[in-house]
């Protein structure tokens, strides 16, 4: 019988093909797409090869005449020796998203810049601070274990620094570490977790807990902590994280409107002239009491001078009288309690437990938000920047067609001879 040899060409393709597969990515990875801490380019022609070559990419898409996106360069260029260096490598790359828009389509880019953490090819947007600095402490979350374990103070002490300001952390001590682990995985990208197997009584005075097991919830950007003793069990203690994420009194602006849309209840709105004076600084302290007291509501605060668009949804003009409280349902309704609609001088505390009271028989009025829905609202935040964009075509296109009709003057009709 006659033996078949194989053509020469073909010998090259088989070897590759009896290669392992991840072999196969990393010779490709090696070769295209460098790890020296660099900001590497990505298009259509490469990008999904990136996604399978690196574990961690970040990902920037962008559009050259965009002013935000400019002074992100320099940032991810300081950033990205540090995320290269960590122990699990974060890769920085930019992609043209005005040029290439079928790729920025794909995963939903709408604005510039919009700013995407690939892991395993899953990706995650992110919505942190773009300085160099932030972005990496952020970053670093998510190739962080789900949840840290801890061996002694000085890991505790070292853990809660390097954790930074802009998330939650929960610090569990004395809990089994297989009851925190579902929701180290479920809210990472949210908070920070750890359980400490070994701490001193200097510990247990600094974060107030005279006994174990007890979870610690901490928000270093609003100087809040609460604490939890159990039950460790059911719904408890997800409830306590969930509730935990936001801070007791939540300021409200286009980054925690964000995240109220993962939170399901609803929300005490205290609507006042100014977030940042001296009276709105000292009715927080008296929220934050009566937020700790109902946990089943999130109060939230927000100034008219600060955010009047949002404000004149709820029928609020600038005239009106404040402070003033309502009930939100985070979407199309919100309730005014009858006699309890403003804030007085003197005994505010008394007077937020009265509206809660009221709130709580039923003696409300409801009514529609004047303006777009919560999910609209978000919708609009989301695509501001495309609007911006169809505003400055349109506009393009009337000019083009005014100059185009200067054009189109009557001509002489000439007449034939016969």
């Amino acid at each position: 019988m006659a033996t078949r040899v194989l053509p020469p060409a073909l010998l090259p393709v088989l070897l590759l093909l009896l290669l392992p597969l991840s072999a196969r990515v990393n010779v490709a990875a090696g070769e295209e797409f460098p790890r020296d801490g660099r900001v590497i380019d990505l298009d259509e022609s490469n990008f999904e090869a990136a996604l399978g070559a690196i574990d961690f990419l970040f990902v920037d898409f962008y559009a050259p005449w965009c002013g935000h996106c400019k002074r992100l360069a320099p940032e991810l260029d300081e950033a990205a020796p540090v995320l290269a260096g960590l122990s699990e490598p974060i890769v920085v790359a930019k992609v043209n998203a005005d040029k290439y828009r079928k790729l920025g389509s794909k995963y939903g880019v709408d604005g510039f810049p919009t700013l995407m953490l690939f892991i395993h090819g899953v990706p995650i947007e992110y919505t942190g601070s773009r300085k160099a600095d932030q972005l990496v402490r952020n970053l670093k979350k998510f190739v962080a274990p789900d949840v840290s374990t801890l061996e002694s103070d000085t890991a505790i002490k070292n853990f809660v620094e390097n954790a930074g300001t802009s998330f939650p952390m929960f610090l569990g001590f004395g809990v089994n570490e297989s009851l925190f682990a579902e929701y180290g995985r479920k809210y990472k990208k949210r908070a920070w977790f750890a359980v400490a197997k070994d701490f001193s009584e200097d510990i247990m005075a600094a974060y107030e807990f005279d006994k174990v097991p007890a979870l610690v919830a901490i928000h270093p950007k609003y100087k809040e902590q609460s604490l939890f003793y159990g039950p460790f069990e059911g719904n408890f203690l997800e409830d306590f994280v969930r509730q935990s994420l936001l801070p007791l009194v939540v300021p409200i602006n286009t980054e925690t409107l964000k995240m109220l849309n993962d939170d399901e209840r609803k929300v005490v709105l205290t609507i006042v002239e100014d977030d940042s004076d001296e009276n709105s600084t000292q009715l927080v302290q008296v929220l934050r009491s009566a937020a700790s007291a109902n946990r089943d509501l999130v109060f939230g605060y927000v100034g008219i001078k600060q955010w009047d668009e949002f404000v004149e949804t709820f029928d609020v003009p600038k005239s009106s009288q404040l402070p003033k409280l309502l009930v939100w349902d985070r979407n199309e309704e919100y309730e005014l309690v009858e006699g309890s609609e403003r804030l007085e001088e003197g005994d505010q505390a008394s007077q937020i437990s009265q509206f809660l009271e009221g709130y709580r028989a039923g003696r409300t009025t409801k009514k529609k938000v004047s303006g777009p829905s919560f999910m609209g609202f978000l919708n609009s935040l989301v695509s501001l920047n495309s609007l911006y964009i169809l505003i400055f075509v349109i506009a393009l296109l009337v000019v083009m067609v005014y100059f185009a009709g200067q054009d189109d003057t009557p001509q002489p009709r000439r007449i034939h001879e016969e």
